[in-house]
């Protein structure tokens, strides 16, 4: 019995379940609200901070999702300079 072809099919359904699972986190609409200066934020806890990739030294939209005084989870989004422009002279 060839077991390869068996192989192959497990392996590209589990492909395809986890292409699913991407697919359906990230159709989720955001909450995030843009940062105004002097907003409030009451932050106890950073959950995590990302930002777009860029080789380019520009201003780019980075997200911050963390827990408030409350214990209620945020999310926020804030304009800064990319990490590019970092290494660059």
């Amino acid at each position: 019995m060839n077991i390869r072809p068996i192989l192959l099919a497990t392996a590209l359904a589990c492909t395809a379940f986890a292409g699913l699972a991407q697919a359906a986190d990230t159709s989720t609409t955001s909450k995030a609200v843009p940062y105004q200066y002097g907003m409030p934020l009451n932050v106890n806890k950073v959950i995590s901070m990302t930002e777009p990739q860029t080789q380019n030294c520009k201003v780019i939209t980075a997200d911050m999702k963390y827990i408030d005084n409350a214990g209620k989870p945020e999310e926020i989004t804030y304009r800064k300079l990319s990490d590019a422009c970092s290494f660059q002279n």
